[in-house]
């Protein structure tokens, strides 16, 4: 008898097709917040003027904006923006940008609730990374505005990158996730082509290695594979015509059902532990760690996944076609890089890259065992 569990996580709700500074006013109003601090992307700030459209939605509870969140959101950068927010008397974030922005404010949410302004104090709480609410609460909440694919806005884990060690470490509390996802896509307009469509393919990649979980569950399924369907169609349709608002939006709700398994719990393979290390370690963008690597490991695990990989297929809209091919060829339509060797990696990096990825929860959890660092490598060469 097929058993499981699902658990919602602790979230308000999400608002879509709504202009973002409406939607911000509208929940600031809501949640009775006094001042509202925003953590953006520097690009999207140097493309539009984020300081003065968030004082035209919010007026005087506007209580500042930091704009330089590096990739895979650094230590230092992390406590910094936490430091302005305490600074400003925030009782609200919002994350307005991709991935590493969103994933910075989440965490920036454990620094104001455990007093950590600098990169050093981020050992204490790596070490408490599982922190339940009865452990601590979070005062300071975070809204998003997402601007890429990534997803980042919809769980309660983050990852930020310890630099030191050139090492991306994972945090997680269960109200970590923000309150509310505003998803606008007007405002993603002005995210690259490049970064929009590779972080489509992280979508893509959530839900296929949901459908693919050693311990998959019937609502992610569900939810996986109507995220296939919108993803495939969408991100054609985007890279066709970018000002397409509708097909910019359908992506944002693939994002958002692709997300459903892991908000459950429902466990990642190889394609993620190998894409966190690629990211933290090799500063490969998030989205491109999905394009080189998701159909290396659907190939890998072909032999165990066989029959849930036919679902992915036909979810893409290839029905009978071999999964990590029809996954491949949508990589290769949006123009993006398939191999290692396209996102400048060197072959003396794979055996590091093998041994740090071993050290990823989610390897133990990859549907055919990978015994080891030589195991990694094969998937690696299959990529490079």
């Amino acid at each position: 008898m097929l058993t499981g569990s699902y658990h919602y996580p602790c979230i308000d709700g999400i608002l879509f097709g709504t202009p973002w500074q409406e939607a911000l006013r509208q929940e600031a109003d809501r949640l009775g917040a006094r001042r509202v601090f925003a953590i953006a992307s520097r690009s999207l700030a140097a493309a539009m003027p984020l300081g003065p459209m968030l004082h035209e939605a919010l007026g005087e509870r506007s209580a500042g904006l930091v704009h330089d969140i590096a990739a895979h959101s650094p230590r230092e950068d992390v406590a910094r923006a936490a430091a302005a927010a305490r600074d400003a008397g925030a009782d609200l974030l919002v994350a307005i940008g991709g991935g590493s922005v969103v994933d910075a404010a989440k965490v920036a949410q454990l620094c104001l609730a455990r007093d950590i302004f600098a990169a050093a104090g981020f050992d204490a709480l790596r070490h408490r990374r599982h922190a339940a609410i009865a452990d601590y609460a979070l005062p300071v909440r975070v809204i998003a505005v997402p601007t890429t694919l990534s997803g980042a806005e919809f769980t309660a884990f983050a990852g930020v990158t310890d630099t030191a060690r050139q090492v991306k470490e994972g945090y997680a509390h269960p109200e970590m996730a923000p309150r509310t996802v505003i998803l606008d896509p007007q405002i993603t307009v002005h995210t690259p082509a490049a970064l929009w469509l590779s972080t489509g393919i992280r979508a893509v990649d959530h839900a296929v290695e949901d459908l693919c979980s050693v311990n998959s569950q019937p609502f992610a399924d569900a939810a996986s594979i109507h995220a296939l369907r919108l993803l495939a169609r969408s991100l054609r349709r985007t890279r066709a015509e970018p000002g397409d608002l509708d097909a910019r939006l359908e992506s944002q709700i693939g994002v958002w059902l692709s997300l459903t398994g892991t908000q459950g719990g429902v466990q990642k393979g190889a394609s993620h532990a190998i894409g966190h290390v690629l990211g933290g370690t090799a500063g490969v963008p998030h989205g491109f760690t999905s394009c080189v690597m998701l159909p290396a490991v659907l190939r890998w695990n072909r032999a165990e996944t066989a029959e849930r990989q036919r679902l992915v297929s036909e979810a893409l809209g290839e029905p009978g076609l071999d999964a990590a091919d029809v996954v491949a060829r949508l990589i290769t339509d949006l123009g993006l890089p398939r191999t290692l060797r396209e996102v400048k990696l060197q072959r003396e990096q794979l055996h590091p890259i093998a041994q740090q990825t071993m050290h990823d929860p989610w390897t133990a959890t990859n549907p055919r065992k990978i015994a080891g660092p030589e195991d990694v490598l094969e998937i690696l060469d299959m990529a490079w």
